[in-house]
């Protein structure tokens, strides 16, 4: 049973150590760890706050009233009617805080943003994601059960999709296949919407499918994940059609070998700057080093793409509970785009690969 409590108490002392009277949040990955509720980001303000000494106060759209009442009885919270509109909800909220408050600067909308900064001192809403990531960070045992779970379901359906692919499929066709076998095996979404691409389309790292159709000696680049839980997976793998060409499998060894290495280093008190040099390092000693595109990985979790950020400059070490993908890929434009990609769970003395689903070569149809 996940202690909810327990996070709200980790949440205050993030405050309280960057200077915060309160930490505020929308409904998202934040509201949910820290709440267990589920809230849609939509035109009615809602928004929870965390004071540095522990206290839950809480902006709410009437109609939330009996489910926000029965999960805190005791915030203090500031219910408001459509009718009446929110500013009021906002000032008496402003009058209870003593100092700045920090919100989600990557998340919060401008509207929000401007109803708590209106009542409050000039420069007293700062953004407080540098210290919000540090929430999140490290995974508890129940979001890692979350996260295997997710990729199970992820690698099950791809496996049977992947046997029934073949020549002449359209890509928004093996993505309906795709999402349609992940809910089959219990997913209960989508960490976002299936990326497959054929041919040169493979090229660009975040294309969107299309009815362009797979030929044979293509690849097919399929990047996708299932959501249970909460918790995302992130699972990517080139495919080829029928047969491999041989300039392609020189492209395709170089990137599994930069997975390889990437999954090897990684650990705990290894800085995300060093994994991601001694990653792409083999990219970029390879003849293909103009193909490099982006950067080795992410952290991974409520969130798909959250901190640590395995890239060049971020110091940060890695550490016990952190989740990560190694993710190298190589892109020719108008030719093809490899990518492997992982999710690596860091341990106590080194680290596990949470995905299974073979990284070899492997042609299909």
């Amino acid at each position: 049973m996940t202690d909810f409590s327990k996070r709200r108490t980790r949440a205050a002392l993030l405050a309280r150590e960057a200077g915060f009277s309160a930490l505020a949040f929308v409904p998202g990955p934040n509201f949910r760890y820290l709440t267990g509720l589920e809230f849609h980001l939509m035109e009615r303000p809602t928004v929870l706050l965390l004071t540095a000494d522990g206290r839950v106060l809480a902006i709410m759209p009437e109609l939330e009233r009996s489910r926000w009442r029965e999960a805190f009885p005791e915030a203090r919270t500031f219910f408001w009617q459509d009718c009446e509109g929110y500013a009021e909800a906002f000032r008496e909220l402003s009058a209870t805080l003593a100092g700045p408050v920090g919100v989600e600067g990557m998340r919060m909308r401008m509207f929000e943003f401007e109803a708590l900064r209106s009542h409050l001192p000039q420069g007293a809403v700062v953004d407080a994601e540098p210290a919000l990531a540090k929430l999140r960070i490290c995974k508890d045992r129940e979001e890692i059960v979350a996260l295997r779970h997710a990729v199970a379901i992820s690698e099950a359906a791809l496996d049977e999709q992947l046997e029934m692919a073949g020549a002449g499929d359209s890509e928004v066709e093996i993505v309906a296949r795709l999402k349609q076998a992940m809910l089959a095996r219990g997913a209960e979404g989508f960490a976002f919407d299936p990326i497959v691409l054929s041919g040169p389309k493979s090229a660009d790292p975040h294309g969107t499918p299309g009815n362009r159709t797979v030929a044979p000696g293509e690849p097919l680049l399929v990047d996708f994940g299932a959501s249970w839980g909460g918790m995302n997976a992130d699972i990517t793998r080139t495919f080829f059609c029928k047969h491999v060409p041989e300039s392609s499998r020189a492209i395709y060894d170089t990137v599994l070998a930069a997975n390889a290495r990437g999954r090897e280093v990684v650990g705990p008190g290894i800085a995300c700057d060093s994994v991601d040099r001694e990653t792409t390092a083999v990219l970029s000693g390879s003849p293909f080093a103009e193909m490099i595109r982006h950067k080795t990985g992410h952290g991974l979790g409520l969130d798909v793409h959250e901190a640590p950020h395995v890239m060049v400059g971020n110091e940060m070490p890695l550490a016990a509970g952190m989740v990560v993908t190694i993710e190298p890929g190589l892109y020719r434009s108008g030719e093809l785009g490899v990518r492997i990609e992982d999710n690596v769970l860091i341990t106590e003395d080194g680290a596990e690969s949470l995905t299974r689903f073979p990284r070899e070569v492997r042609c299909f149809g």
